[in-house]
């Protein structure tokens, strides 16, 4: 593995989050610390995973707090080293005293994310399993902390061990062929090989195609709403966040400027970004608005298109949904309480004729009454889950991942091209193991110090 060398020092750092609480924990991790911990709270004596009640005194002996301290013997830990966690109460007071007590005995402050990459370094956890932690703390819904829960059980490196093990029978095998050839050992046939390679490459390939929603349960589905002005963008806009965020008038050209509002839906981070009606207009505030709103549009992940029933315009519908042809796009119909009986056979012609242009959905709503709302939320969640069920429970979720798998994808797929214009096994072999090197980097088994130095300066102190 390359990476550093664990260093024999003991490190110390507050846990729990900055600020007071209820609870805070000072965490003590290397091969002083259950020294340190026992001069600190004056106790002789702790049983491994045991909760101790101790009271810590300050060296003129007053008293300053009553607490638990908590052993975790080496292996058995977190970072697979000597643990001691002290609960406290979660006074900064109290927590800075600890620390420092702590340095005073020989503990030194750890950096952001020492204490697992000390779990990494010693076996506790893979690299996606590391991630994942940082991931965990992050997560702002229920779906993204379920998908850090499953990252940090090990699904990745549970989906690439079968691939690997795979890969690695296939290479003894072409080298043995290499090796013994003069003992007239059996080698493989070019058949044999390409049905071997295409084995492992579905897995693999399905892997890589997790990322696209990996990505957006991460990081969050940016949705633009756009259409001309007056459409009734503001007032959707409203009822997806369930409050007056937007400024909504009957003047068109309201909206000057791109308005941002996160929500959670479905358990996915959704961005909202309503946009100014898109038009021509000699106005240089609405004109630098509408730019705006273009570059909105070609930024989001996906496009609200929200269209006036009561009013359309065939040709700016079906010239903006072809501007987009190839981006998740959903079409809201939207003043629907506004339409006359009399309209309803011109708007469904309408409607007809934009389903011939690509859009995932056509919802009819109306912001005015909430009709279609429920449905336009259902056809938005379309959206955000889009590929869920090809991610499965192993998802790339990050795109230092992403180029790894790639990388063992790209050379795979080399390898078994090569295996038809019957390429000698010494070139075969190169690239196989450039697929294994990529998977290898995935997990961390194989990682460069600058690589690993940018991962967990990313944590917070304390984990």
């Amino acid at each position: 593995m390359a990476a550093s060398p664990i260093e024999e020092t003991t490190i110390v750092a507050v846990a729990t989050a900055p600020g007071r609480g209820g609870i805070g924990v000072v965490r003590l991790s290397g091969p002083q610390a259950l020294s340190i911990a026992q001069s600190i709270a004056r106790i002789e004596k702790l049983t491994p995973r045991h909760a101790h009640y101790i009271v810590l005194h300050d060296e003129t002996g007053a008293r300053v707090d009553d607490a638990v301290l908590t052993y975790f013997a080496a292996p058995h830990s977190y970072t697979g080293e000597d643990v001691v966690e002290i609960a406290t109460h979660g006074s900064p007071v109290v927590l800075d005293w600890l620390v420092r007590a702590a340095i005073a005995a020989g503990a030194q402050p750890a950096r952001p994310g020492e204490f697992t990459e000390r779990a990494f370094l010693r076996g506790r956890l893979d690299l996606t399993q590391a991630e994942a932690v940082c991931d965990l703390i992050d997560a702002q819904t229920l779906g993204q902390a379920q998908q850090a829960a499953a990252q940090m059980g090990g699904s990745i490196a549970a989906a690439v061990r079968p691939v690997k093990q795979a890969l690695v029978e296939l290479i003894a095998a072409l080298e043995a062929g290499i090796d013994f050839a003069e003992d007239d050992l059996d080698t493989l046939p070019a058949t044999e090989i390409a049905t071997r390679i295409a084995a492992l490459l579905s897995p693999l390939q399905q892997l890589l195609t997790s990322f696209a929603h990996g990505r957006v349960l991460r990081e969050g589905l940016r949705l633009a709403i756009v259409g001309r002005p007056n459409a009734g963008k503001s007032s959707l806009f409203n009822r997806l966040v369930e409050r007056d965020r937007a400024i909504v008038t009957a003047t068109p050209g309201t909206t000057r400027d791109v308005i941002a509002e996160r929500i959670s839906m479905g358990g996915v981070p959704v961005e909202l970004l309503d946009t100014a009606g898109l038009r021509e207009t000699d106005d240089e505030a609405e004109r630098m608005g509408v730019a705006r709103s273009r570059e909105a549009m070609a930024e989001a992940d996906a496009v609200l298109l929200v269209l006036d029933a009561s009013s359309n315009d065939g040709a700016f519908e079906r010239d903006t949904l072809q501007s987009l042809h190839g981006r998740p796009v959903i079409v809201a119909h939207n003043k629907m309480d506004l339409l006359r009986a009399s309209d309803v056979p011109s708007m469904l012609s309408n409607l007809a004729a934009l389903n011939e242009v690509a859009a995932q959905a056509h919802v009819r709503t109306s912001a005015t009454t909430g009709d279609g709302i429920a449905e336009l939320r259902e056809a938005l969640l379309r959206v955000a889950h889009a590929g869920a069920e090809v991610a499965g429970t192993a998802t790339l979720t990050n795109l230092r991942q992403r180029d790894a798998v790639r990388r063992a994808v790209d050379a795979a797929t080399r390898a078994h091209a090569a295996t038809a214009v019957a390429t000698p096994h010494e070139m075969l072999l190169l690239d196989l193991y450039e697929a294994l090197r990529a998977l290898d980097e995935l997990t961390g088994e194989t990682t460069a110090d600058d690589v690993l130095n940018l991962i967990f300066s990313t944590f917070c102190i304390g984990k």
